[in-house]
């Protein structure tokens, strides 16, 4: 009896240290601008256990640090398309996406178009090309 209580000691102690407090992921998150950066990463950041969210406009990529022991990848990305944005996974809800400012319209090809022209090259010394 005594050697079965302390296997399961060490194994309910293995699996509450497998959890990570500063696990790091990365997700792929529909935007086009600097509104959607600002969007997408508060609604991240409002996921209790989130402790970092960086979205890149260009690559569309989130990178996240995060509590396990707090949340998980699904439980962010629920949060992110309640505010109108999709994930590789999750789609947003027409609502959530209608709720997006016009110009953040990731799902219409014509305003991506629009964000793609207003990328302008810029020379070293600042100049646009």
């Amino acid at each position: 009896m005594k050697k079965i209580i302390t296997v399961l000691t060490v194994l309910i102690t293995t699996v509450s240290f497998a959890q990570n407090k500063n696990a790091r992921a990365s997700l792929e998150v529909d935007g086009v601008c600097l509104m959607c950066k600002t969007r997408i990463e508060k609604a991240s950041l409002n996921t209790k256990g989130v402790k970092s969210a960086v979205w890149n406009v260009k690559t569309h990529e989130l990178k996240l640090i995060f509590d396990e022991r707090k949340t998980d990848l699904k439980t962010i990305q629920n949060s992110i398309v309640a505010v109108g944005h999709d994930t590789k996974e999750l789609k947003a809800t027409d609502e959530a996406y209608a709720s997006v400012h016009p110009c953040c319209k990731y799902r219409d090809r014509e305003i991506v178009d629009d964000h793609k022209e207003g990328e302008e090259h810029k020379d070293g010394d600042g100049h646009k090309h």
